[in-house]
């Protein structure tokens, strides 16, 4: 006997510009129901690895009101639309953040964010030998710095708790694997 969980309902509770937050009641295999959260990212989005000539990371680090606090992350943002080629988001937000561009941007990985609650998707990328274009083209509401750490340094920093961002953590280990990999080749 198969033992399911089903959605009965779903109620739009808040539509806001890029989330929309629903109260779904579900059905559990006792045939209970519960109320659970579920919060709809409408476009996706992407981030970059973003790697120097002489393998270090382009990182920044920004104000995040969610942990009242700054982080450093990979270069990333969400698609203009839901239709935008992720590979485009990536290519514009590390312009846009850092300045930098690359001839030589490959898919890395696919993930999703927080799946207990959450359906956003991000696609992660590697640049490769970056250079600098021009300056950053920052949006007004956005102030970030730019870092630059070897690959080592930030998975210590991921380690000691100081990087914890989902998408810049899964990044930079993906890289550090590839690293790995192609070093026993």
């Amino acid at each position: 006997m198969e033992r399911k969980i089903k959605r009965v309902e779903r109620k739009l509770v808040y539509a806001g510009s890029i989330l929309d937050i629903y109260s779904d009641t579900m059905e559990l295999p006792d045939g209970t129901r519960q109320n659970w959260d579920f919060v709809s990212h409408r476009k996706g989005a992407a981030c970059v690895v973003a790697v120097t000539e002489d393998q270090q990371v382009i990182m920044v680090r920004q104000y995040r009101p969610a942990l009242d606090r700054e982080t450093i992350e990979l270069p990333a943002g969400c698609r203009d639309s839901n239709t935008e080629d992720t590979l485009i988001t990536a290519k514009r937000e590390l312009e846009e953040e850092t300045g930098y561009t690359s001839d030589e941007i490959v898919p890395l990985l696919k993930l999703k964010s927080t799946v207990a609650f959450c359906n956003e998707f991000i696609d992660v990328y590697l640049a490769k030998n970056v250079y600098k274009k021009g300056k950053q083209h920052l949006d007004p509401e956005e102030a970030i710095n730019i870092e630059i750490y070897s690959v080592d340094k930030l998975c210590e920093m991921i380690y000691d708790g100081i990087i914890q961002d989902s998408k810049t953590v899964s990044g930079i280990m993906a890289y550090k694997n590839l690293i790995n990999k192609n070093k026993n080749h």
